[in-house]
């Protein structure tokens, strides 16, 4: 055979099995497309391999050995108390005609008083200054007559409610105390998802117990405070650390004893702890405690916008118009709010705040609740594929910056109140009761009361003295009714009443 020939067979061959290498990684890409490509990362793996050498296992001694002394137990005690179905006891028709049992009495709904007996409970709480300030969570304490603080050292004391805040599920409490062991803050800004946590409390009635966990998820809107407010605030820290009955108002710290949340529900069905918990971010915490010691009140503010909800269908976003885009989709601004003043618009998309990426209403509702009216933050919006950023003057919820003053449920009626003397009393057949003696602006000036009216029951429990009502109203939320009588006349009455604008 020819040199030429053998030459040109081996050309032949040698193209064949490079054209056939080729095709075949043609076809392989078709087959297998997305497949990964070796010794390529992807972007989300940046800087991930980086470090050098094996991980340390993590050490959570020392973090729960600094923090379990400034975590306490919380019990609580709510008295007995009686329960009126229907005051006075005068509107039998029969009662003249038929003496002894009032049988007939019952019927008509005059069963006279019932108690409801006393309750008892438990929960945590988290020390946060060396002077006895206490944070736990608002349903911890809410209704409660008397509070007792268990330190881990079997100190017990008496607490106090400085203030409470049912929007954000906190409240403050104090104990006559001085050097206390106390938590200090970390920041839950700064909190990963796979970090390592620990949550610190007294579940089940237990003496004080520390789980761990990681951080599973961020700005979780679970839809449980709106039991307590109408403007709930939720954007709570996920994680799978073991929480149950009892660590309510609890630590939630990382692994260098930094508290970063405070514990305040699980996800179950049972009650029971089932894999996942949920704190309260420690920078809302910071922000609400320094107010209710400041103020008495939190001092929230408001930027003015309604915006697109998540969950939406496609057929509920095209019908209002909502469009799709990171950020928050601004749906409406309000009239003298904010927002407005700055000159954010309807449509826009809220993408940052102070720098910060808002991508749920959560996150947005998480960094405002930061601050104050009359804080100045920087908002970034995209308007028509165009970033701008506005400078906005935060504003309380009427409009404007002042600092709003906290009020009593009993101030925030309105009126002017007595106790009923003994002589109206007897004459009336009742045991107590408060007279209204003048109605100015308040409440009670939205309600068809009239001036003159002997308040006998709010709620259903019994007040026979302004101390009472005072007392009884400070435990109610939303819409109190109000029974009682007109002194002479036999009817009973009964008035819904506002207590306050949440």
């Amino acid at each position: 055979m020819k040199l030429k020939t053998i030459l040109a067979i081996i050309g032949i061959s040698a193209t064949t099995a490079i054209l056939s290498v080729w095709a075949f990684g043609e076809f392989a890409k078709t087959r297998y497309a997305g497949t990964q490509e070796a010794g390529k990362l992807p972007v989300n793996y940046a800087g991930f391999f980086d470090k050098k050498g094996s991980v340390e296992p993590t050490d959570f001694t020392q973090a729960a050995t600094a923090a379990t002394p400034a975590v306490v137990h919380i019990k609580t005690r709510t008295k007995a108390k009686q329960v009126t179905n229907n005051l006075p006891k005068k509107n039998n028709p029969f009662g003249d005609l038929f003496g002894g049992d009032d049988f007939f009495g019952d019927l008509f709904g005059n069963n006279g008083p019932r108690m409801i007996p006393e309750q008892r409970a438990s929960g945590s709480g988290v020390i946060i200054s060396e002077d006895g300030y206490i944070v736990t969570n608002n349903h911890v304490v809410d209704g409660a007559d008397e509070i007792n603080i268990t330190l881990p050292n079997k100190k017990s004391y008496k607490a106090t409610v400085v203030g409470t805040d049912p929007s954000s599920d906190l409240a403050v409490l104090r104990i006559d105390a001085k050097g206390l062991p106390y938590l200090v803050y970390g920041n839950s800004d700064e909190a990963k998802l796979g970090q390592w946590v620990l949550a610190i409390g007294y579940p089940l009635t237990l003496d004080v117990t520390v789980t761990a966990g990681i951080i599973s998820a961020k700005s979780r809107n679970l839809g449980i405070n709106d039991r307590q407010s109408k403007t709930p605030v939720e954007s709570f820290i996920q994680t799978d650390a073991a929480v149950n009955r009892g660590n309510s108002g609890g630590a939630l710290i990382n692994t260098n004893g930094e508290l970063i949340g405070i514990n305040s529900a699980i996800a179950s069905e049972t009650g029971s702890y089932a894999g996942y918990s949920y704190a309260i971010p420690v920078n809302i915490v910071k922000k609400i405690v320094n107010d209710i010691i400041k103020y008495g009140t939190v001092q929230r503010a408001f930027i003015g916008v309604s915006y697109a909800q998540e969950g939406l269908s496609d057929e509920q976003k095209k019908a209002n118009g909502i469009k799709e885009g990171d950020g928050i989709f601004v749906t409406d601004v309000t009239d003298g709010g904010a927002a407005k003043a700055a000159g954010i618009k309807k449509g826009d998309f809220i993408t940052k705040i102070n720098g910060t990426k808002i991508n749920s209403g959560p996150e947005l509702q998480e960094q405002i609740a930061n601050f104050k009216p009359g804080d100045k933050i920087n908002i970034t919006v995209n308007r028509e594929g165009k970033e701008n950023t506005f400078g906005v003057t935060l504003k309380n919820k009427v409009g404007n910056t002042d600092v709003v003053k906290t009020t009593s449920s009993l101030e925030k009626l309105g009126a002017d109140f007595e106790n009923v003397d003994k002589k109206t009393a007897t004459a009336n057949e009742i045991s107590g009761g408060v007279i209204v003696k003048k109605i100015k602006e308040g409440s009670l000036k939205n309600s068809r009361m009239q001036e003159g009216f002997v308040i006998i029951a709010v709620n259903g429990v019994e007040v026979k003295n302004v101390e009472e009502l005072k007392a009884t109203l400070s435990n109610i939320k939303g819409t109190a009714y109000f029974e009682g009588i007109y002194p002479g006349s036999t009817e009973t009455y009964r008035y819904p009443v506002k207590l306050d604008d949440e």
